[in-house]
């Protein structure tokens, strides 16, 4: 009996000793989902009527704050929506330039990104065209100047870094369309040809185009990938108003390299008083880096 008394109060003892928090197999930190999202904004035009800049702006920071967006490219933000925006949203910091003269001329094509949880290694600019070094040039049929935007990004929760891209192809110029896609495909070869890589931009196309297989042919579509079914209506060009039962063009997209996985994917149609933030809906990826 006394033996098994002494056994019984080793035991006992041995459970309440403190764990040494070396035996403890640590968790898999490596692992954070990424949430990367695109946004066509639309520029600040003074002829938009109630959906003008100044009434849309706090809604555009409420979708981006709401949705948890770590990373996020925005299309046709000019500069004092920029400012506006950084204002409205001070924990995060943001990249770009004005695509018309390098600096603040013209439309942006910026991203915002946590300022926490993200340093940036490298950053640049080249602009769709044949001179891709010259600011503010133009090339094949293009009707206005388009650019790209690139950072290497090295995500503080598990030291990993990827390269990321966005951009705004051109909505009339179907050549420079297709040629805006060789370059950024032949540039990503060369400057990101053995990292994770992740593109968003309005690409101005749907998916039966040669611009969308030219950019498919290295990069993956998010919304294919997606382990869970996408989230929401399949199309981004929805105009302001919500007009129930109409479809829209799938326009704006989320590629990403072979070896990314895509755990969810949605396009948010988030609406005020049946009116959309933009005339476009953001698209929405949770990304895991290998």
């Amino acid at each position: 009996m006394k033996t098994y008394l002494s056994t019984l109060f080793g035991l006992l003892f041995s459970l309440l000793q403190p764990i040494n928090a070396q035996e403890i197999e640590p968790a898999d930190q490596s692992q954070f989902p990424l949430k990367v999202m695109s946004f066509n904004i639309r520029y600040n035009n003074p002829n938009d009527g109630e959906h003008t800049w100044p009434n849309r702006k706090n809604r555009v920071a409420s979708v981006i704050r709401f949705h948890g967006a770590d990373l996020i490219g925005m299309q046709e933000a000019l500069r004092d929506q920029i400012e506006d925006l950084q204002q409205l949203l001070p924990e995060y910091s943001w990249i770009g330039v004005g695509r018309d003269d390098g600096v603040d001329a013209g439309e942006f094509s910026p991203f915002f990104y946590r300022r926490d949880q993200f340093e940036v290694i490298d950053q640049g600019t080249f602009w769709l065209s044949e001179t891709p070094e010259l600011p503010g040039s133009k090339s094949w049929d293009a009707a206005i100047t388009r650019l790209a935007n690139w950072a290497r990004l090295k995500d503080l929760r598990n030291n990993r870094s990827f390269f990321y891209l966005n951009t705004h192809f051109d909505h009339r110029g179907e050549q420079a369309r297709t040629e805006s896609a060789r370059l950024i495909v032949s540039r990503l070869q060369i400057m990101a040809a053995n990292e994770p890589i992740i593109v968003t931009g309005d690409f101005n196309v749907p998916p039966s185009t040669e611009t969308y297989q030219i950019m498919t042919a290295s990069l993956r579509d998010s919304r294919l990938l997606s382990i869970t079914p996408p989230h929401g209506p399949e199309g981004t060009f929805s105009g302001f108003t919500v007009v129930p039962g109409s479809s829209y063009r799938r326009i704006d997209y989320i590629f990403v390299a072979e070896g990314i996985k895509v755990q969810r994917y949605g396009v948010i149609s988030d609406q005020w008083n049946g009116n959309y933030p933009s005339d476009h809906l953001p698209v929405l990826a949770e990304l895991l880096l290998p």
